[in-house]
């Protein structure tokens, strides 16, 4: 059976030796054997969970789901429904994303549309910008009277306007 280095298995698989490192830290890799000089090696079943786990994270998979993928993977005879289950949460995730880039393409595109290339006092680029921004600060006003949050306070809740700072000891 071949074994790898560490600096050989980050080559092969694309993943840095102190991600390699990290996931063994976290139990998503085994502690690898050490040879008589306390290197580590690997063999070729340990590559092929590395590849699998790098292509989970291309995917946008989280660790936990990761975690849970591996589990089954290690159980060959068990039903994949779980497997799927994860899988179709991720796609969901992904749908949601794109619809949300989607609005933001559209809200962008309609800006640089109606952008008339003249001078910054009558761009509406930034009208634009600065219109929502304002709209966004009464909604959260509004939304704190609401919650019956004082609003008459500076950032920093100190009725000057002074922030409170620590003592540093030299």
């Amino acid at each position: 059976m071949a074994t790898f280095a560490i600096g050989d298995v980050a080559r092969r698989t694309g993943v840095k030796v102190s991600t390699i490192r990290y996931y063994e830290s976290i139990g998503l890799l085994p502690r690898p054997e050490r040879t008589a000089s306390n290197r580590r090696t690997y063999g070729e079943q340990l590559l092929q969970r590395l590849s699998f786990i790098r292509h989970s994270r291309e995917l946008g998979f989280e660790i936990p789901a990761i975690r849970e993928l591996l589990g089954l993977a290690d159980s060959p005879t068990a039903s994949c429904a779980d497997a799927d289950s994860i899988a179709r949460q991720r796609l969901h995730e992904i749908e949601s994303k794109l619809e949300r880039l989607q609005a933001l393409r559209a809200e962008i595109q309609g800006m640089v549309d109606t952008c008339s290339r003249g001078r910054v006092a009558t761009c509406l680029v930034i009208a634009a910008l600065a219109e929502n921004s304002a709209d966004q600060e009464r909604e959260m006003a509004s939304a704190d009277e609401r919650a019956g949050c004082r609003t008459d306070r500076p950032l920093g809740g100190r009725p000057n306007g002074t922030v409170r700072r620590k003592a540093v000891r030299r």
